[in-house]
């Protein structure tokens, strides 16, 4: 069993979720995102989601915007990236997927980007703007190297792009609480946990939740309906107030823990 399922398995054995955090590589240097790495895992993570920096991220909000800019002009690419991911797995064994926009990882290549991917320590890919009508060899070359393809859903999703998704989604599938870019927000939409349950309907993959999330309160309100829950722009955003201090992998362990429900730090 790869590492996300097995993960997912153990949490739900302990009647546990899964918090997922989400940052940008680059921000504010490779350097400090490969701290990060170990410093969210040892926090108790249960996936890391490490966002590809791209220079048109149209799902995104400011802040994660903003993220991309800042890790931009470091000027670095994919192979950058997978030194950090492969540095990282000398300490830690918690799953990390490539969050990224399509174009980064074409010019890349798709194959040369899974034989990398696998080599590192990578567990698998979602592509924000990558449908499953559309991913089909993107797919097929992901899980010719073992690595999982994960799919957005949203509130907007048909029955008929469910059913898609279910059938080529592996790992697990990232579930939007709204509509709209990436951001934090006072309230989770109510047609987050609406969504959660059609999908259940189709898959039994986990389901995670994202977009908006960013209080503890909100993240033990979604985890009673889901597998697990996406924190990123409130951490990016952390990251953004913490750059130049010298504790901030400390600080941001600290800021993860304390985003984390009662539940998951037992």
């Amino acid at each position: 069993m790869s590492r996300i399922p097995q993960v997912f398995s153990q949490l739900k054995q302990q009647g546990r979720k899964a918090f997922v955090p989400f940052i940008t590589a680059g921000d504010p240097d490779l350097a400090t995102t490969g701290k990060l790495l170990v410093e969210l895992a040892r926090a108790g993570a249960g996936v890391i989601e490490l966002g590809v920096p791209f220079s048109d991220p149209m799902a995104d909000g400011p802040v994660i915007q903003r993220a991309s800019e800042r890790a931009l002009e470091n000027e670095f690419g994919l192979d950058e990236i997978f030194q950090v991911v492969e540095q990282s797995r000398r300490e830690i064994e918690t799953p990390i997927i490539l969050f990224s926009y399509f174009n980064p990882l074409l010019q890349y290549g798709c194959k040369r980007l899974c034989q990398e991917a696998k080599r590192v320590g990578v567990d698998g890919v979602l592509v924000t703007d990558l449908t499953p009508e559309e991913a089909t060899d993107f797919s097929a070359e992901l899980r010719a190297h073992d690595l999982n393809m994960i799919f957005l859903i949203a509130p907007t999703s048909t029955d008929v792009r469910l059913r898609l998704v279910a059938k080529h989604a592996s790992g697990f599938i990232y579930a939007v609480s709204r509509a709209g870019v990436t951001g934090t927000r006072e309230s989770v939409s109510s047609e987050a946990e609406k969504l959660v349950k059609r999908m259940r309907a189709f898959s039994d993959l986990p389901i995670v939740v994202g977009f908006g999330i960013s209080s503890p309160s909100q993240v033990a309100e979604v985890e009673k309906y889901a597998d697990g829950v996406v924190v990123g722009s409130a951490i990016v955003a952390e990251i953004e107030r913490a750059k130049g201090r010298e504790d901030i992998v400390a600080h941001l362990g600290e800021f993860a823990r304390s985003l984390m429900p009662v539940l998951n730090t037992k």
